[in-house]
C-alpha cells in the first residue's frame, strides 16, 4: 500500500534574469505537478506555491505518494474465428499474439463486440515507486521551462536561463538520485552569498524553509515581499513621512534579493526644484529605490534602498547609494534648467524639421492637425476653443526639451513645467500633461475638460494618421500603438461623458491628414474604435451577445452607446427577455424571407383573429408609450415598457399564421410584425439576445 511522504526539488544557480524570475518559478513549479499528475502519481497541494530568490527555484510539496497505482492493461487480440483453426486449435495468429504477450494463449480471456468474440491480454502489474519517476519529471519540468535564451556555461551542449550548481532532491528523509543539467542531486543547499559560510544541509522537505532562513535567505516570495514592504515603511516613517512603494519595482527587488535591509537615505534639497517626476523616475527606474513623500504627499529629499545584505557598517551603504544617485540628480537639475532659460515656445521651433512619419509630415504638421481637432473638439464640449488651439501647439514642445531627451516618460510632464514657467495659465499647462492619459491599461483618463479635448484631438490624429499611412495593427505589430490609442480615445469619450458624434469626429481627422488611403475612410478607423470596446466591456461582465446587439443598431455617440448597453443589461434579467429576444429574432427571419420590400400599410378591417388585433392594440399603446423616453434615451424606461408585450406576442404566434394565401392578409400580418420588431429593436437588436 502507498504511503504519502514530504517531496522538495530545489535547483540552485547563479542570480536569475529579475523580471522572468516569478515566471520561471511558476513554470517549474507547474511543470513538476504536471509531471506527477500524467503519471497518477498522487499527492496532496495543501498551500504548496512556487518558492525562489535570486538563486534558487524551488517546489516543496507536503505529501506524495511514495508509488504510483497498479498499471493495468487491456490489448485486444485477433477474433476467435481467425484465432482457432476447425478442430479448436490455436492457429499462428493467436499463437503470436500470446508469444508477444508473454503467456500461454489458454491464459487468454475472451470479449464480444458487434463484430463477435476476440481474445484479450489483461494484465496488472505494480506501480513504479515514485523515487524512480522523479528524475524525469524534474528533467521535464525544466525541459518545459520559457527560456528564449538559454546559456550555455562549460563544455556542455544544453543550457538554462543560467548556469547550475546544485540540485537538492529529496523524497521524505531520503535523497533520491539523479542527475540534472550536469549537476548530482544531494541534500545540500546554499545559503546567503555574503552573510552565510559554508553549505546548508537540508534534513527533510519540511525543514527547507527554516533551514535556508537560519542561513539568511527568505525563500517564499510573499514572505520577503512582506519583509521588504515592512522595513521599507519603518524607514520612511523614521524620517516623518510615507514610502512610495510601486508595485513594479517592489517586484523586482523581490526577485533581486534574498535577505532584504531597508536603508534609509537622503540627498540635497536643492534638487527638490527639478520635477519630482523625474527623480522619481531616476530613483525606481534606474536605481530600484523607494522615494519618500511628505505628509503632504510632495516628494521629499529622503529615499530608500534595499541591500541584500545585514551590513556591519549601514553608512557604508548609505553613502554608496546616495553616491550612485546623485550624478543623475545633478544631470536632471541641468537639464531642467537650461530648459527653462530656453523656454516651451523656443523649443518649438525645431518641430518643423523632426519627422512624424514619412508619410505624414513632420512634427510641427501633426501639432497643426490636433491643433484644429481641439478647436473643433473643445466647441463640441463647451471648452474655449482658443485655449484648446493653444495648448495644442504647445503640445509637443517639449519633446525637444534636455529633459525629455533624457526621460523620454516625462513627455507632457515637463511640458507641464515649463508651460507654467512661462506663465501659462493653469488649465493650459495641466492640459498638455494630461493630453497623455491614459499613459497605460487602468490609467484614468484626463480628470480636467480641456486635458480631454487635447487628449482626444491627440488620439484622433494618430489613428486617422495610422490609417491612412497603411500601419494599420496586424498580429502583434502595432507600431504607433493605433490599438491603445483607440482605446484611449474611447474612454475619454465616455468616462468624460462626451456626447458627440464619433464618426464625425473621425471624418474631421482623416480629411486633414495629408495622405489618403483608398482602400481606408473614416469608416473602418471608427470601427477600429468600436471594437477596442469589446473587451474593455467585457472586463466590466457585459456578455458579448449583449455587446452585439446594441452594436447592431443606430446610435448617437459613445455614450448613447453606453446608455442602451445598460439598459439591455436590465432588460436581460427580466423574465420576459428571452421570450422576446427568440420571437424578434422569429419576425426578423420571416421578414428576412420577404420578397420586395416588407409591407408598411396595416389595416385594421383585415384582421380576422383575436390574437392579431389584441396584439396591434398593444404595439400601438406601446409605441405612444415610449416616444417621449425614446426621444430623451431613456433606454431602460423603453424596453421595462415592451417587456409587457409579452403576452400578447406569445399568443399571436400560437393562434395566428402569418403566411397565409390570402395576399392582403399576409401583407397586413407582416406589417404588423415589422412595426412590433421595429420598436422591439428601437434600443437594441434583442434577437442577439436568443441562442
Amino acid at each position: 500500500m502507498s504511503t504519502m511522504q514530504p517531496l522538495l526539488i530545489e535547483l540552485g544557480t547563479e542570480e536569475l534574469p529579475v523580471k522572468a524570475l516569478p515566471s520561471l518559478a511558476q513554470a517549474f513549479f507547474d511543470g513538476v505537478i504536471d509531471g506527477l499528475h500524467k503519471r497518477g502519481v498522487a499527492f496532496e497541494r495543501g498551500e504548496a506555491k512556487a518558492l525562489y530568490s535570486p538563486r534558487r527555484l524551488a517546489v516543496q510539496l507536503p505529501a506524495v505518494a511514495t508509488e504510483q497505482p497498479e498499471q493495468r492493461s487491456e490489448v485486444l487480440g485477433p477474433y476467435v474465428n481467425i484465432a482457432l483453426d476447425a478442430d479448436g486449435a490455436p492457429t499462428k495468429a493467436l499463437q503470436g499474439f500470446a508469444a508477444k504477450a508473454g503467456i500461454d494463449w489458454t491464459q487468454l480471456e475472451k470479449v464480444s463486440d458487434n463484430k463477435g468474440e476476440r481474445f484479450v491480454h489483461r494484465a496488472v502489474k505494480p506501480g513504479a515507486k515514485t523515487a524512480d519517476l522523479l528524475a524525469d519529471i524534474v528533467r521535464e519540468a525544466v525541459a518545459a521551462m520559457p527560456i528564449p535564451k538559454p546559456m550555455r556555461w562549460g563544455a556542455r551542449e544544453y543550457g538554462f536561463a543560467r548556469p547550475v550548481h546544485w540540485l537538492v532532491l529529496l523524497f521524505g528523509d531520503e535523497v533520491v538520485d539523479a542527475e540534472v543539467l550536469g549537476v548530482r542531486s544531494g541534500r545540500t543547499s546554499r545559503g546567503h552569498r555574503f552573510m552565510h559560510a559554508g553549505d546548508v544541509a537540508i534534513a527533510s522537505p519540511d525543514a527547507y524553509v527554516q533551514a535556508l532562513e537560519d542561513a539568511h535567505v527568505l525563500v517564499d516570495p510573499d514572505a520577503r515581499r512582506a519583509r521588504i514592504v515592512s522595513e521599507v515603511e519603518a524607514a520612511a516613517q523614521a524620517a516623518g513621512g510615507a514610502a512610495r512603494i510601486d508595485e513594479g519595482i517592489l517586484e523586482e527587488v523581490n526577485g533581486l534579493t534574498e535577505w532584504p535591509v531597508a536603508v534609509l537615505c537622503g540627498f540635497e534639497r536643492e534638487f527638490l526644484a527639478v520635477p519630482s517626476e523625474a527623480l522619481i523616475a531616476t530613483m525606481e527606474a534606474n536605481q530600484k529605490f523607494f522615494p519618500v513623500l511628505d505628509a503632504e504627499g510632495r516628494l521629499s529629499e529622503r529615499f530608500v534602498g534595499v541591500a541584500n545584505i545585514a551590513s556591519r557598517d549601514e553608512s557604508e551603504v548609505r553613502k554608496g547609494y546616495e553616491r550612485v544617485i546623485r550624478p543623475r540628480f545633478a544631470d536632471a537639475k541641468f537639464f531642467f534648467d537650461e530648459d527653462l532659460k530656453q523656454g516651451l515656445e523656443a523649443m518649438g521651433e525645431g518641430l518643423a524639421s523632426v519627422t512624424y512619419q514619412a508619410k505624414l509630415g513632420t512634427i510641427a504638421d501633426k501639432v497643426a492637425r490636433i491643433a484644429q481637432l481641439a478647436e473643433a473638439v473643445a466647441a463640441d464640449v463647451g471648452v474655449d476653443p482658443a485655449s484648446a488651439r493653444r495648448a495644442a501647439q504647445l503640445s509637443k514642445n517639449d519633446l525637444q526639451s534636455r529633459m525629455v531627451g533624457e526621460f523620454p516618460e516625462l513627455q507632457g510632464i515637463a511640458g507641464r513645467y515649463y508651460a507654467k514657467a512661462a506663465g501659462a495659465p493653469d488649465d493650459i499647462a495641466a492640459a498638455i500633461d494630461e493630453a497623455y492619459m491614459p499613459r497605460f491599461g487602468g490609467d484614468a483618463i484626463a480628470p480636467s475638460k480641456p486635458g480631454q479635448v487635447l487628449a482626444i484631438a491627440e488620439r484622433l490624429d494618430t489613428l486617422a494618421g495610422g490609417f491612412a499611412a497603411g500601419l494599420r495593427p496586424t498580429g502583434n505589430k502595432d507600431p504607433f500603438a493605433l490599438r491603445r490609442n483607440a482605446l484611449g480615445l474611447a474612454r475619454t469619450l465616455l468616462e468624460g461623458g462626451h456626447d458627440v458624434l464619433l464618426h464625425e469626429l473621425i471624418e474631421r481627422a482623416v480629411a486633414l491628414q495629408p495622405v489618403q488611403a483608398k482602400d481606408v475612410g473614416s469608416f473602418d478607423v471608427t470601427r477600429f474604435v468600436y471594437d477596442r470596446l469589446r473587451a474593455y466591456y467585457a472586463e466590466r461582465g457585459v456578455a458579448a451577445e449583449q455587446f452585439e446587439a446594441v452594436d447592431n443598431v443606430a446610435h448617437d455617440s459613445l455614450t448613447d452607446f453606453d446608455a442602451r448597453l445598460q439598459a439591455l443589461g436590465e432588460f436581460a434579467a427580466l423574465p420576459e427577455a428571452a421570450a422576446l429576444a427568440a420571437a424578434n429574432k422569429r419576425i426578423r427571419n420571416i421578414l428576412r424571407k420577404v420578397e420586395g420590400d416588407v409591407p408598411t400599410a396595416i389595416d385594421p378591417a383585415l384582421f380576422s383573429e383575436a390574437a392579431e388585433r389584441e396584439l396591434a392594440e398593444a404595439v400601438n399603446a406601446a409605441i405612444a408609450e415610449t416616444d417621449a423616453s425614446l426621444e430623451q434615451r431613456d433606454y431602460v424606461a423603453v424596453l421595462g415598457r415592451l417587456a409587457r408585450l409579452r403576452p400578447q406576442v406569445d399568443t399571436f404566434f400560437d393562434k395566428v399564421m402569418v403566411n397565409v394565401d390570402d395576399a392582403a392578409v399576409r401583407a397586413n400580418r407582416l406589417a404588423l410584425l415589422k412595426r412590433l420588431s421595429d420598436r422591439l429593436g428601437s434600443v437594441a437588436a434583442i434577437e442577439h439576445l436568443s441562442i
